[in-house]
């Protein structure tokens, strides 16, 4: 499997663009996956200057309804003319930070005939799998970190419903991709044990020089250290918090930028 950074915070290559967002392009045995649409269409952008022809996509996952991850979909969809684009049932829910910002995706294109809705699972094939885990025990608490949503007219803390994620079946090897971990990246772990996690753990909110955040980052650390799992992480992980947790999982995480290409 090879995967090619199209989108990330930050980049290797000058002639790239950066955005707060995130776009995959994932080469697996049967297909060629876009994960995620970053913010723009800068990812499709990075996508011809990298030698990625988006017009190959043939699956497309959006992790989950936020315009970071969501926001280049309709660049896209004026590339590709077939390729069928998977997101959560709830994934145009009005999303915002805080009260007023807007961070949904774009709702006009809630009616195009190319989205494929699901709900709490469903099997692509026998090499990718979408699910949910909104029904599952979780071993760690929720944080919305001041995220929303708007149902019935009124603002509620964000449950992250809209947020799925990819299994990928390579041979006797389970490979997850997670967009940001809304619900928690220790429960994700604990959920799926995958060989190998790719994805942001949504941690820029937490200080390391901070003693309780730093203890949280620690224990975090820690626990997932102890799963069998590599971990490839970005985005909204950020880059100190990223720093912090090396230190404990050492070669057990690294850290990938736009214009990156790697083979798992």
């Amino acid at each position: 499997m090879k995967i090619h950074v199209l989108m990330e915070n930050t980049t290797v290559d000058p002639a790239l663009t950066a955005e707060h967002g995130l776009s995959l392009f994932v080469e697996t045995r049967r297909h060629k996956v876009l994960f995620d649409a970053g913010q723009t269409g800068a990812f499709a952008d990075n996508a011809r200057r990298m030698d990625v022809d988006l017009r190959d996509v043939d699956v497309v996952v959006l992790s989950h309804g936020h315009y970071d991850h969501g926001g280049g979909l309709r660049y896209f969809l004026e590339l590709n003319d077939r390729a069928p684009v998977y997101l959560s049932r709830h994934a145009f829910t009005p999303h915002f930070n805080g009260s007023e910002k807007y961070i949904g995706l774009d709702r006009t294109l809630e009616g195009c005939e190319r989205l494929v809705s699901v709900g709490d699972a469903l099997r692509i094939d026998e090499e990718l799998t979408l699910y949910s885990c909104n029904q599952s025990k979780r071993i760690a608490p929720l944080e919305s970190f001041g995220l929303t949503v708007r149902t019935r007219g009124a603002l509620t803390p964000d449950d992250f419903r809209h947020e799925q994620y990819l299994l990928v079946r390579d041979g006797e090897r389970k490979i997850l991709f997670s967009g940001c971990s809304h619900k928690g990246i220790l429960n994700i772990a604990n959920w799926f044990r995958p060989d190998i996690l790719v994805g942001g753990f949504h941690f820029t909110k937490l200080n390391p020089d901070d003693p309780e955040d730093g203890k949280c980052l620690e224990r975090v650390a820690r626990e997932l250290s102890r799963f069998p799992t590599k971990y490839y992480t970005g985005h909204c992980t950020g880059i100190r918090q990223y720093q912090f947790l090396k230190q404990i999982m050492g070669d057990q995480l690294e850290y990938f930028s736009t214009g990156q290409t790697f083979s798992l």
